[in-house]
């Protein structure tokens, strides 16, 4: 079995060079749209469950034995066939990415040798897909994210797709259900840019971060503003053309990477250039500055599954709505979650609120209300040299 670094990636392609990734989609598929899959994450907001050596992206916590990431490809592959996904990811995630995509090629997984936020992982991803494809539109969507309604997921990727074919930066915003104060927002337009078939498209016109309660009610109440989803889709000749123009030193080093892609010198290039390169997320780097910025209004049953909260709205809840993992058993409860992954009995008796994750090595227990404090446990523990938990 083959090690999934640089490396390996770059013996890979050597033996696979004269087979190049498929230019053919299926007449079924959208023509010349790739999809991207940014893979990261340090397993902090639904800890204990996920860990740094296995984030919530691996886990099945949705929808059965499927994990998040393969329901992100499901959802995808009514778009774009494997031969036209790529996953980037790191190093340590890279062996349980492959054993849990085995359809995609060992090529079609992007090692990141380190973190550097979404912005270098998208730009890598752009530029690879241009050398191959450059008159591609491809797609980025996080892999750790839950979408309820699929036919509505596509309908506005469709939209997008064209509106992208048309030179803009497009993002898919959600139709926000209630004042939230742990997404971002975008302000739209009110004034329509593009209808089509699948969707109305409106300029963006600003990113919002997370606000306030008092400032997520007023945006609610507007009807302007959508919640932000990290869902983009452009031509990879626009975003090519926008990153050399707001980033420039992102693009060089991604454009000398790609160049030494697949040939003996690709891991000395990466190496050089990588741990050199700003991190920045693609929302700061490129979204929140460029002029060209589109977005699709929508409503497809989003989550980022944020929190244990959050993951407890996703999950089959009682007639008090409780809901749970595991061998629980409750009486005289309300609005919990307890998610186990040993063979304990857990039994709660007239609570209401409250959070109960217990594994083999770590037991949480939180008030529902303040599920996001858990990362603040998380630094706690790492201050504490407690990694065998983390």
């Amino acid at each position: 079995m083959a090690t999934y670094d640089p490396r390996s990636q770059s013996r890979h392609h050597r033996r696979h060079r004269s087979h190049p990734w498929s230019r053919t989609p299926s007449p079924a598929k959208a023509p010349n749209f790739w999809s991207v899959i940014p893979a990261g994450g340090s397993g902090t907001r639904l800890w204990p469950v996920s860990r740094s050596s296995q984030p919530k992206f691996l886990l099945p916590l949705v929808n059965g034995e499927r994990s998040l990431l393969q329901d992100t490809v499901d959802r995808l592959t009514p778009l774009c066939d494997y031969s036209r996904m790529l996953v980037v990811g790191g190093p340590a995630h890279a062996v349980a990415i492959t054993r849990q995509l085995p359809e995609l090629e060992a090529q079609h997984i992007v090692i990141e040798p380190s973190p550097k936020g979404t912005g270098p992982a998208i730009a890598l991803a752009a530029a690879l897909i241009g050398r191959e494809d450059p008159g591609a539109i491809m797609g980025s969507f996080a892999a750790d994210h839950d979408v309820r309604d699929p036919a509505a997921f596509k309908a506005a990727v469709k939209a997008a797709i064209a509106a992208a074919a048309d030179g803009w930066l497009v993002t898919i915003g959600i139709r926000p259900t209630r004042p939230e104060t742990g997404f971002g927002y975008i302000e739209r337009d009110e004034k329509m840019l593009l209808a089509t078939p699948d969707g109305d498209v409106h300029r963006a016109i600003r990113f919002v971060e997370k606000p306030d309660l008092e400032r997520a009610t007023a945006y609610v109440a507007s009807g302007r503003f959508l919640w932000n989803a990290s869902m983009f889709i452009w031509s990879v000749e626009t975003f090519m053309r926008e990153l050399r123009t707001h980033q420039p030193e992102i693009a060089d080093g991604v454009e000398r990477i790609t160049a030494a892609w697949g040939t003996p010198d690709q891991e000395t290039v990466m190496a050089e250039i990588w741990p050199h390169l700003p991190e920045i997320t693609i929302d700061n780097g490129m979204m929140e500055v460029s002029s060209q910025v589109a977005v699709i209004p929508a409503e497809i049953g989003w989550s980022d599954v944020g929190d244990w909260h959050g993951l407890g709205t996703l999950l089959v809840q009682d007639d008090h709505g409780n809901s749970g993992h595991g061998d629980v058993i409750s009486a005289d409860c309300s609005n919990n979650i307890v998610w186990s992954d040993t063979d304990r009995v857990i039994s709660l008796l007239g609570l209401d609120n409250v959070v109960v994750v217990d594994t083999p090595d770590a037991l949480l227990i939180a008030d529902r209300r303040k599920a996001q404090l858990v990362r603040g446990t998380v630094t706690r523990l790492r201050e504490l040299n407690r990694t065998s938990v983390l």
